[in-house]
Parts: structure tokens; sequence; C-alpha cells
């Protein structure tokens, strides 16, 4: 039984807000518009959302900051060096939102009081004079800034854009510790400080933190200074001297434990590796964060670009508004990354930690000049997932997470619809953050390291990288670097993936001519043509025929592209795309032969894992077999896809099958695997003593909680009374995914005892597995008396008031639930009511009439908490369950 709540990756949002030279029409493509009363037409121009206009370059920022935790307010002043780009200025505009501008000067040798316009938004600052672009000047301003009052919006991926988050700022929540930090992308850095918000604008640094003595501070750059102010606070100093765009600029305050790293460069010299944790974490971090400076040494290897920055932090924070950002050397994590040593058996973030250390190049080193160029950052930064898979745990396991990632871009284009990738014509800049520029991209950069070859194509990121460090770029900048590797134009390569929408779809026909002894391969373009464009295609095929297997290089560039392949034989099967590396939608009829083949001639993950699914439609000898084998596969994930396919295997030998599993659930080293094993043998063979026997050996030994979660729930299926008391006293394990499988065995079993178990996990749980546990929780309430629906109404108001976008989204639908419940009762109760009357017992009648009125004040509260929730506007959701 699984009860899961998954968000398909399909929240949708938008976002409202001023911007400089920003257009905000919808108009995205161009429109020829008829006039009412004659016959004359109006040619409308497409949007273009262009790169912001650099009038003014800011050199250098100096804040000096502290804070009032009783208001969430920052109090600020800022020095900022400035230089005119290259036209004359006598006016400095800089993004300014929601903010107390009390004091605007010019810095020279006496501070000039400067006449300044603000309207919520920006602050126009008239100079002194007119700048030529040789010139320099310096302004200073004070300043309060107001996130808390900040109409605040979000995206998909970043949920707020209120800049400075002020977490348990008055300390009421016991189980949260007191935290500030921020989150600058895409453009919230200028709620909490002056700048010129826009990712083409370069600038070094330096912060002067003033906190309380207990707490730890963290920013860009190195901590160059350290003072107590004899007053109980203590001011630290951080400066960065690289240059960076004003959206990686961070602070985090707070009182946690910093752990030490540090990697050996090149030179000798030490890089310092730092994590910061809440306490209770300390002893985790390394097993959390430990691979961390083996990857930025294979980065930097790979790339040919030593880490650039001079030092590399990560911190993890509560109730954060996004899954991890790149902050120039001190990246900020979620904290669903906190993770036992237990945990860590059996799932991992290795690829958020990737993700986000890579940006350190692509992103943080050179960063994309627009939005609208986002891919820079973000295909690289998913692209890292994959080599960093590929070059620690193997092919097969990149090409297993590569394979979601093109079915997450699959599933966000077909809800979301298709838009370019380097894509001018957004509505509203967040939307550039969705399954287009992370998950596409990762796998149009995929297609073209197998174009260029592996050489050329690091060698090309290495000039892309030293051609362009510490300024914006744009895609051009990464053609032209691959053009000057390859020696070849690469425009018909970008202008179909980057600067077109959609991927191809391929029917292929295979025929074979006995009489010429030749296989013909017809490959036709089936995609829509008005919208995506006609690609051109080089892949490899090869075929398999006698005892031959040859391989060809083939080009795919018309509607209908037809080849000629000799055979040396019978035709055993061809493998489409050999290697895998299409993004396309294929469409092939093979005989079932072809694809048992294939699985023991081919290396690649995706052409076994078809193999094992068309195995799985047949009881024959030959596709049974395939299922046994494809459970011993050296590739665990496809040992586990055997496991969970393995349904018409087990009708044929069962003896074999139960054989088969529980050789996995003992002896696999994977815990996924051991968990779909385990799953299979409770399904299939519970009433067999020697599986309860195994069930109740996993409880007392297993150190995999998903696994020990698969053994209660047998548990429970077997015995519910034992598998209830085993539930009991596994309530206080530190895991959060056994704390979830607990909850979801209470939903279906759980009575009114429970209730406080759902009381401490609401409290424990965190980050996106909150909405697991709240699903699990209102499907137990909706089980209960409505005592206890009264008594739950208290948490689903912590919900409400989070602050948590995803929760608000979600809660809605969960109140629903709970109202059913209420409506079919009472509906139940005044049929019972009138069937009283009818029968004269008016007294027990009016008994029952309590209960109705009970119902109603249940429902009063449910609609004081909907009405309590600002659902943000177009969220469109995606729910289902998920079953093996």
């Amino acid at each position: 039984m699984k009860n899961y709540l998954i968000i398909g990756g399909i929240i949708v949002l938008s976002a409202c807000g001023a911007k400089k030279n920003t257009t905000t029409t919808e108009v995205v493509q161009p429109e020829i518009i008829p006039e009412a009363q004659d016959d004359k037409r109006e040619v409308v121009r497409p949007v273009y959302n262009e790169s912001e206009k650099r009038e003014n370059d800011i050199i250098h920022t100096k804040l000096e900051v502290s804070f009032n935790w009783e208001k969430q307010q920052l109090n600020g002043k800022a020095t900022i060096d400035v230089k005119p780009h290259f036209y004359a200025q006598d006016q400095l505009v800089l993004d300014a939102k929601g903010m107390d501008i009390h004091k605007v000067e010019l810095v020279a040798d006496e501070k000039k009081t400067l006449e300044h316009q603000y309207d919520g938004f920006f602050l126009t600052i008239d100079l002194d004079k007119t700048y030529e672009r040789k010139d320099t000047f310096t302004v200073y301003i004070e300043y309060t800034a107001k996130p808390e009052e900040w109409d605040e919006g979000g995206s998909q991926a970043i949920m707020s854009d209120k800049g400075l988050y002020f977490i348990n700022p008055k300390g009421e929540d016991p189980n949260k510790v007191k935290q500030i930090w921020t989150q600058g992308e895409t453009e919230a850095s200028s709620v909490w400080f002056p700048t010129i918000d826009a990712p083409n604008e370069k600038m070094t640094q330096e912060i002067l933190m003033t906190v309380k003595e207990e707490y730890k501070t963290l920013s860009n750059g190195k901590l160059i200074l350290s003072s107590e102010n004899g007053d109980g606070t203590r001011t630290d100093v951080w400066r960065q001297d690289i240059p960076h765009t004003p959206y990686l600029t961070m602070m985090f305050v707070g009182d946690f434990a910093v752990v030490k790293d540090t990697l050996v460069k090149s030179d000798g010299s030490i890089l310092e590796v730092d994590y910061y944790v809440e306490k209770d974490w300390e002893k985790y971090a390394k097993d959390i964060f430990g691979a961390t400076p083996e990857m930025i040494k294979f980065f930097g290897e790979r790339l040919g670009y030593e880490y650039p920055w001079d030092k590399y932090s990560q911190v993890v924070v509560r109730d954060y508004v996004s899954g991890a950002m790149e902050n120039t050397t001190a990246v900020i994590h979620g904290d669903f990354l906190y993770q036992t040593k237990r945990d860590l058996i059996d799932s991992d973030n290795e690829s958020i930690i990737a993700h986000e250390l890579f940006h350190h190049w692509f992103g943080d080193l050179v960063t994309c000049e627009s939005w609208a160029n986002l891919p820079l950052n973000e295909s690289f930064a998913n692209y890292s997932q994959f080599l960093w898979d590929e070059y620690k745990y193997g092919e097969n396991h990149a090409d297993y997470y590569a394979e979601a990632e093109e079915d997450g871009y699959k599933q966000s284009a077909e809800y979301s619809g298709m838009h370019d990738m380097i894509w001018f014509a957004y509505a509203d800049k967040e939307q550039m953050f969705d399954g287009h520029s992370y998950n596409k991209g990762g796998r149009i950069l995929h297609m073209l390291r197998n174009h260029v070859g592996d050489e050329a194509f690091f060698e090309a990121l290495r000039v892309y990288l030293k051609e362009n460090q510490y300024q914006p770029a744009e895609i051009h900048h990464l053609r032209l670097a691959f053009e000057k590797v390859t020696g070849e134009d690469l425009n018909w390569f970008f202008n179909q993936w980057f600067f077109g929408k959609g991927h191809p779809k391929l029917k292929v026909d295979y025929q074979v001519d006995s009489t010429e002894n030749v296989l013909r391969v017809v490959v036709e373009q089936t995609q829509n043509f008005d919208e995506v464009p006609l690609y051109k295609l080089p892949f490899k095929i090869e075929v398999f025929s006698g005892s031959d297997a040859k391989e060809y290089d083939v080009v795919v560039e018309d509607q209908i592209s037809e080849f000629e392949f000799p055979l040396a034989g019978e035709l055993q099967n061809v493998l489409f795309d050999k290697e895998k590396i299409l993004l396309a939608d294929i469409d092939e009829a093979k005989p079932a032969k072809s694809y048992y083949h294939q699985y023991y001639h081919s290396d690649e993950y995706k052409f076994r894992k078809e193999a094992i699914q068309e195995a799985s439609r047949s009881k024959s000898d030959e596709a049974v077999k395939l299922i046994f084998d494809a459970m011993d596969d050296p590739f665990w994930g496809l040992r586990s896809l055997a496991i969970v396919k393995g349904r018409r295997a087990k009708s044929v030998d069962s003896d074999k099958m139960y054989a088969a599993l529980m050789k996995r659930v003992k002896e696999d080293e994977n815990s996924s695997v051991r968990t779909q094993a385990l799953s299979k043998l409770i399904k299939y063979y519970k009433s067999k003593p020697e599986v309860v026997s195994l069930i109740k050996e996993i409880m007392e030994k297993e150190q995999s909680y998903a696994v020990l979660g698969k053994a209660l729930n047998g548990l429970i299926e077997i015995d519910p009374k034992e598998g209830m008391t085993v539930a009991k006293k596994m309530e206080n394990e530190e895991s959060q995914d056994l704390i979830i499988s607990i909850s979801s065995i209470y939903s279906e079993y759980g009575k009114a005892e429970q209730y406080p178990f759902y009381e401490k996990a609401w409290k424990t749980v965190g980050g996106f597995k909150k909405i697991g546990l709240a699903s699990n929780f209102t499907a137990y309430v909706t089980k209960q008396n409505n005592d206890i629906v009264e008594k739950s109404l208290t948490i689903y108001e912590e919900m409400a008031n989070s602050g948590n976008m995803y929760m608000k989204v979600f809660l809605p639908n969960l109140l629903g639930q709970i109202t059913n419940k209420l409506d079919n009762e009472a509906t139940s109760i005044n049929a019972e009511i009138e069937q009283l009357r009818k029968d004269g017992k008016g007294e027990v009648a009016t008994q029952k009439e309590n209960d109705i009125l009970k119902i109603e004040t249940i429902k009063k509260r449910i609609n004081e908490i909907l009405e309590s929730v600002n659902k943000p506007d177009n969220v469109k959701v995606i729910m289902k369950t998920e079953e093996e």
C-alpha cells in the first residue's frame, strides 16, 4: 500500500513586478489586427524581452547591515562605486523595492546630498554633474529594507521574491532555529539592497553584518575581519574581490555549527570547504556533503578550468523558497538535504550538490546576460548531474536519471506548452525556470557532446569559460566557442535546438529486401511543422544480421529519409540510435525476439529496459528467461524493473521467482532493489512462514529505512495488531522517510490514539516531505470521529499560515476531502433525524441535531482557513498516486 502525493513538476506560477526596459504585453507572435471602420490592418511587433540596457555599471558595492528581528527589517548603508557604461550620464537609476530611503549622498572630498526620486521600485538619483565613461563616482544610501511588506510573487522554481527572510524571528517555534537568509534570483536582491538588479551586471562586494555574538554569519567571498562591539554584538566583514552578478549576493545568520573540510588545489594551496548546519545535524554534515571536495576537483579537471573562487561553503536553511541556490561561494540548500547516515543508504542529494557547484562555472563565472538566455546557466547545471553520475557511478546510472530528466521536460511541455529554449517572448521572466531551461537543456548538451566528441566538447567549454570569464554571455558565445574548436558551422544545431521549440517525432519502418539482401530503414519526421522545426539528426544505427554486427553513421534531415544496409544473413535486430542520444519520440515496430536480442547485445540502459518491458508481456520461454536474467543484471535499476515486471514470469515458474526474490532481499547491495523484492514477496508469498520470518528478521536487523518501511507494511498486512505495535515502537526514529511510512500506515489503520503521532510528526518533518505527511494525515482524519476532525484544524491552520506556497496550493484539496466526509455524514444524519421524527422519537432526533451543529461549526472553521490562504494565480497542479 502506498499513498504518495507527487508534484509532477507541473506547478506553474505567474508573478508580476515592475522592471526597467521590460516589455509587458503578452503578444508572442506577429499579429495583423483588422480595424473595424476601414480595411486597414496594423502589424504588431512580437514580444522581445531584451537584455537590460547598461547605462551605468556598478564596480563595487559595500553594505553595512544590521537586523530588526521583531519587525523583520534590515537597516542598511550602501556605498556603491559606479561608472558610466559608455555614454555620459547625469543620472543613476537603481532597483530598490519596497524600501524606506533615508539619505542619498555623493561621496567625494565632502559628502554632498543628491536629489532623488523614489517610487517604491526604482531609486532615481540626479548626479551632481555629467560623468564620462572614464569617470567613476560613489553614492552613499541609508535605507531600511522591509521584505515583509513587499508584494510577494514567485515562480515554479522559486516560490517567493521578497529577497530577505527572517525564519522564526521571535523564537516562538521551539522546533525551528532562528535564522536569516537571502534569495536573490531572479531580481529579489534589490528588496534588501539598492543595486542594478540584472543578470548582465557584475560587481565586487563587501558586506559588514552586525549580529548577536552567538550567531554565525555567511556571505560571498572570505571572512576578512570579525570584531566584537562590546554590546553583545559582533560585526563580521565578508569580502569578495572577484566580480559576480547581484542576484548571487547572499547573507546568512544563525546559531549553526560550521563543519570544516578542505581541498588541495593544483598549486598546493588549500581551498576552504565548509558546511553550515543546525547543531543537531553536525554529526551528519560530512555524510551529507562529503563528496563535495571530490566534485570540485572532478569538475575542474573535466572542464580544464580549476575552481575559480576563494572558498566553497554550503548552508542548509529552514522554510527555503526553492530547492537550492548557487550563491557564489555560499550555496543555500533547503532542509530536505538533512539526512542521517541511515537515510543516505536509500537516497542522497549528490545531484543537487553537483548542480549548485557546477553553477560556479556556468552561472557565476559566466552568467546569462538576460533571462531569455537562462539555459546557459541551468542547462549546464542540469548536465553536471549526468557528468557526476557517469564519473562516480557509471553510464547506466547516469542514463537512468537522465531519462527521468527527459520525461520531466516532456511532461512540462505537455501541460505548460512548448517554447523556444532561448525564449525572448516570455510573458514573465519567471516562466524561464521550467523543464526546458533545465531538463531539455541538459539533454541537448548531451547530444552536442555526442556530435563533436568528448575532447572537442570539453575543450569548447574551456574556451567558452576562458573567453567570457566574469562576464555576461548569450547563447551565440557558446556556439562561437564550439565553432572555434571544431571548425564546424553549428548554426544548424543551435537554431533547431536552442532557437526552436519541441522535439522530433520519428516513425521508423524496417523493410527487408531478401532479393537484394538489404535492409531498408525509412524514417519519417511526424512532428507538427507549423510549430516544430524539421530537424537535422546525426546518430548511429547498428544492424545485427547473421553473426555480424555493423554500425553506421546516418543523418536524418528530410521529412522522409531512407537508408539501405547490407545484410550478412537473417536480420536479428536493429538498434536505431545505437547510443540512445536523441531527444525524440521514436515509434518503431519490432518483433519480440529483436527486443530480447538487444538485452543481451547492448550495454545501453534504455535498450535493455525496453527488452525487459517487452518480455514482461509474454510467458514464452525466452521472455521468462530474460526476466530472471534481468533480476541479476549488473545495474540496480534494471534489477528493480525486472522485479516489478515479473508477474508473468512468476505465473510460469513460481518457485523460481520465490527463490529469486528471496535472493534479492537477502543479498542485493541496493536498498531500492531489496525494497521492490520484499514488496513482491509480501504480495505473492506472504502466507509462507519463511516470508513472515524474513520480515521479522528485517525489522530487527535492517539498516535501510526504505526496506524497513516495506517490511512494516508487510507485517501490517499479515498481522495488523503486531504491525501497529511495532510501528508504535518506531515512531521516534530519526528518519523522516520512515515517519512518512508510519503516517501512511496510520492513515489506514490508525485510531484516535495515533493523533499525537501526527502532532509530533508535523513538527519534525520538513521540506517537501511535509506535503506527503499532510496527505496521509488527511486520509487519517477522514476516518476519525468529528472530535478528532475538529482537533485537526489546528494543524491545517498551521499549513495555511506556514508561508509555504506549495502547502497552500494543496490545502484546498486536503480540506475538500474533509468537507466531503462531513457532507456525507450530514446527509446520513439528516436522513436519520427525519426517520426518528417519523417514528415519534423527537427527543433523540433533537440530540442528533447537535451533531449537525458540530459539523456546521467545523465547516465554518474550514472556510475561514481557506479564506486565509492566498492561492497563487495561474497555478496548475497535477496530483497522482504512484503505485508499483
